[in-house]
Order: C-alpha cells, then structure tokens, then sequence
C-alpha cells in the first residue's frame, strides 16, 4: 500500500475494503507466522519462548524468559483461533499453557514466577502484578477456545486464571486506597521490590500494572461463564473489582490534562512528570471496553467523555503531524523537558487501534485519518518487509533502531497481532 497522506483520506473510503484486506494480509501472512517460525525453543527440557531475537532473527537461547512474553503468545493465538474458528493456531497456544504450568507456576505459594532461565529455574521468583495479570489475560483467552474450538472440558486453565484472580484480590488490592499495587515477594507477603523493569520506577503503584490488571480483569469477566456458566456469582465479583479499577482509574491515575500519570505512592501521590502517548491512547479504548463489557450505561455515559477527551490529547499532542505517526514520551530529566520521538513498535500499534475506537465513537473523520496514516506508517516504515513483524523501534529518522531486539521478553504478537484482530472484529459488526 503507498504512503497516504491524511488530506487524501476522504470520508466514504475512510475505511475501504482494500484497509480492512492489508489488516488481515498483516495479521495472517506476517504477524502470525512470523512467531511461529522463530519464537520456540523446542529442545527437550527447554520447551518454551525465546527470551531475545535479534535483528537478524537468531534467537538467544540463554536468555531468561517472562511471563510476560509467554502469556501474550497465550492471548494472541487463542484470540485469533477464536476469531478464525480454526484450530490450528491452538498449537501455539498448547505450546505457551505447557510452558507457564511446567515452568513458571509456583507450585508451592501459588502464582507464576515473573521469569525463568531456559531450563525453568526460577530467575526472578517475585510475584509481578502486572505478569500475574497477563497470565489471568492469556489463561481465560486460552480457556475460552479450547470451550468454543474443541468442546473441551478441561477447566484448568480457568481455574487458574480465577485462582490468579483471587491471589491479587487478597495480596495485590488496596482496599484503602484503590487499585493495586506493584508487586509482592515469592510468597506474596510485602516487598520493597517494586519495580517493573529498568525503564520504570521502584514504587507501590503504577499506571501500566493497574491499566492491565483492569485489562485481564475485563477479559476474565468476558469468558468466566464460557466455560463456567454456573458461576455467574463469581462473574459478578470480578464485574465489581473491575468497575473499582475503573473508577480509580479516572479518579487517580487520569490527570486534570487528559494524561495518565506514570508512578504514584499508596495514596497516589504522583511522583513522576512523564507522559507515555502510546499508553495514554491504549488506556482510552481498554476503558471503553471494560465499561461496555460491564453493560452499565451511566458509566458508560461518563465515560464517553474522558476517553474521547484522553484520545483527543494524544492526538494533538502525541503526533508528528509530518510523518503523521506516535512519538513515545515526555518528562523532566535535570530540570529540562525531554521528548522521546522515537517510533516504537507497540506506540503505534495502539494509535491504529485507539483512533479506531475514538472513531467508532465519535464518527469524526479526523480519527479516521489518523487511524488510517499511523497504519500506512506501519506498513511503509515499522515493517521489518525482509526479516518479518516489525521493527522494534525507530529513530526520527525511520531508521530501525538495531540495538532494540526484534522479539523477545517485552515484544511479541501481542500489541500487533491485537490490533489487527480488533480492526477485523469491528469491521466484522
């Protein structure tokens, strides 16, 4: 597809058949088998997730590999086994559920270890809030298919991600306060090991681990009575922790200028100026959603307003107009603002996605163009169109930034492969 500028997008092509045909060319003949090719370790003893693959595709197999990674692969090909009806993409799914439940569940305090070396040796054995949410985001996807593809009975995999569901309610929440804390030890009493990753901050909360605690909790809430249609009780209990998340959401982490704060204390106190644009836009559609799956119309009401608000910001103040495509973030370093104009992968994979939904909402054509260019962006510059996927991140320039690992334990088919499949599903309603 040739670069479109966003003055050529005319409103009743806005999204054209031939879009919606790149979307799923991308998903179906890049994306996917992208990962299948070059994401395994198959060696014996070893089954699992490569923790790092270069550039060129190699993969190192000594690296430590997250849970993070290894559920998202989970999400992605149960998701799209649902969507496709085919079961085939379950064998990459199979694949990920062995790894988690041989390698990285802790069979004595219970949750899943945040990584694992290749042989699955616990290497960082703390409980990660926000890897313990994406495993209850993969287990209850993974659940759902094997209910809906297979007719299968097996309800271990929801039966774990409830167990997960419960260990945060009792260990991570703050009842006082709202939300969810960072992290607990490995027995999940307390820890003054907090942080996330060496890009992030040693503190109690944050706003990427509620954000996706709200993510999974959305899901599990959508695919509970799949498989346990009797628990409707329970159904109802995740519906309440996930409205509370909500709420706390808008209430704390949302700040007065239509941003999310990044790094907060117990009593969300923000202590960071830093503005993330792709994380901003991602949380404006995971709102909408959360709320619509919930079915309530007065929060949904209220919603309305602050997402459109949230995505408008990142629109006037995330884009480069020129290249018409996300820049990463902004804050204080030294007294002198910073802006990070880099093109990073899953930034513009959620811009696609967000602009979408702020469309779908408000049906005003300017997020239609601004969905469409970041997608013509993808195609002409993230795209790695030799190597396969995306480039990880960009410089302003477009260069691909070589130092940033094409996969691995913070880059999957989760972002990408995600919003492909919502574009398809919505042009499928």
């Amino acid at each position: 597809m040739n670069k479109i500028s966003s003055e050529q997008i005319q409103p009743q092509t806005a999204f054209s058949p031939d879009f919606f045909k790149s979307v799923h060319d991308e998903l179906f003949n890049n994306i996917l088998p992208y990962w299948e090719k070059h994401s395994r370790d198959t060696r014996p003893g070893f089954e699992g997730f490569f923790g790092e693959i270069d550039n060129s595709n190699k993969p190192d197999p000594d690296c430590s590999r997250s849970i993070v990674m290894t559920s998202r692969f989970l999400w992605t090909y149960s998701a799209v086994a649902r969507y496709t009806k085919d079961p085939r993409y379950l064998e990459m799914s199979d694949f990920a559920y062995k790894a988690i439940t041989t390698h990285f569940w802790d069979k004595k305090n219970g949750g899943v270890y945040w990584s694992v070396t290749p042989d699955g040796t616990p290497d960082v054995s703390k409980k990660q809030i926000y890897g313990e949410a994406f495993c209850i985001y993969g287990l209850s996807e993974y659940a759902a298919a094997l209910k809906e593809l297979r007719n299968d009975d097996d309800e271990a995999p929801m039966k774990l991600a409830i167990n997960l569901y419960s260990r945060l309610e009792l260990y991570a929440k703050d009842s006082d306060c709202g939300g969810y804390i960072e992290a607990c030890a490995e027995d999940w009493s307390p820890t003054n090991d907090m942080i996330l990753s060496p890009k992030d901050m040693n503190c109690p909360k944050s706003m990427n681990t509620n954000l996706h605690v709200m993510e999974a909790y959305t899901n599990l809430y959508r695919t509970i009575l799949i498989v346990f249609p009797e628990q409707k009780d329970l159904q109802i209990q995740i519906g309440r922790s996930l409205k509370e998340l909500v709420l706390a959401t808008t209430k704390y982490i949302l700040q007065p200028n239509n941003h999310l704060g990044m790094f907060f204390d117990m009593k969300w106190k923000l202590l960071s100026d830093e503005v993330s644009y792709g994380h901003d836009i991602e949380a404006s559609w995971l709102l909408w959603e959360a709320v619509n799956e919930l079915n309530d119309k007065a929060l949904l009401d209220e919603l309305r307003t602050i997402v459109i608000a949230m995505a408008e910001t990142a629109y006037n103040e995330g884009i480069d107009f020129e290249a018409f495509c996300m820049e990463d973030f902004q804050r204080t370093e030294n007294g002198k603002v910073v802006r990070n104009r880099n093109r990073v992968w899953w930034v513009q994979a959620e811009a696609v996605n967000g602009f979408y939904y702020a469309w779908k909402i408000t049906a005003q054509e300017k997020y239609a163009k601004a969905c469409i260019a970041h997608w013509n962006w993808i195609l002409n510059y993230q795209k790695d169109k030799e190597g396969g996927d995306w480039w990880n991140e960009l410089d302003v320039n477009g260069a691909p930034i070589l130092s940033e690992a094409k996969g691995g334990n913070w880059k999957t088919s989760y972002h990408n492969g995600r919003t492909c499949l919502e574009l398809l599903r919505g042009n499928d309603k």
